[in-house]
């Protein structure tokens, strides 16, 4: 009977013990029956980041920032190319041309954002035609903006701040040649000569192209993302290098 009674008390100061264990683990001191924390919020670079390449809710259907100046440049390029099929149709010329102001919505006389909104909703009413509804200008704006929010975030990677700047000078060299395009194309509307109004058709669809593919400036075989140079491909280029999150 000794023997049982003793083999109760360790039996209870056994489970105590165990039980004070199990608490102790609970407390978090460092066991490896500790859950994993994973992180499960997304950094502050990446919303930006994700703005451009998902999703923004400004575009049509919501579409990522990307994809929206993808779209409307690829339209603009379309209508230029109908603009120049024959340099003699002065009408046709005028249409499509009118078609391309709209799509590029570009405000010939300053850079800002809300002015170039403006402008590409005023170009929309006065030539309705094929535009998503946003414009080539204000999608490579929004970009650069965006950019600049990833870089100046307070947990910004030095991938992000490296390639930023290579993605915002693209982007700004596409509202460059969309402000030389608006210019051209208030000529061909407004009725300019014939010979002008086919020069700047052409002219047009030069940079329609740089913009879609970029320019090489410099002459030497390379187009890369510098001032004057870079454009849609480039600004994909360098989305791509960035170190971003899974």
């Amino acid at each position: 009977m000794k023997n049982t009674k003793n083999y109760k008390i360790l039996a209870i100061k056994w489970l105590a013990a165990f039980c004070l264990t199990l608490v102790w683990l609970a407390g978090g001191k460092g066991s490896f029956a500790d859950p994993i924390e994973v992180a499960t919020a997304t950094s502050e670079y990446q919303v930006h980041l994700d703005h451009i390449e998902k999703s923004w809710h400004e575009t049509p259907g919501k579409v990522s920032l990307i994809s929206a100046l993808a779209d409307e440049a690829l339209i603009a390029a379309e209508h230029a190319g109908y603009a120049v099929t024959d340099l003699e149709d002065l009408d046709n010329i005028k249409l499509h041309i009118s078609h391309v102001a709209t799509v590029v919505g570009a405000d010939s006389s300053s850079n800002s954002y809300s002015v170039a909104v403006l402008y590409a909703a005023k170009m929309a009413s006065e030539h309705p035609g094929p535009s998503r509804g946003f414009g080539v200008a204000r999608a490579a704006m929004a970009i650069a903006d965006h950019m600049s929010y990833a870089r100046d975030s307070s947990d910004a990677t030095d991938s992000v701040k490296l390639h930023s700047e290579h993605v915002i000078t693209s982007a700004n060299n596409i509202v460059e040649w969309s402000n030389r395009i608006i210019k051209m194309s208030d000529q061909v509307v407004a009725g300019a000569s014939p010979i002008v109004m086919a020069y700047y058709a052409e002219e047009i669809v030069i940079r329609l192209q740089w913009i879609l593919t970029g320019h090489d400036a410099d002459g030497d075989g390379k187009v890369s993302w510098a001032e004057g140079e870079g454009g849609l491909a480039q600004i994909n280029q360098h989305l791509s290098f960035v170190e971003t999150e899974s």
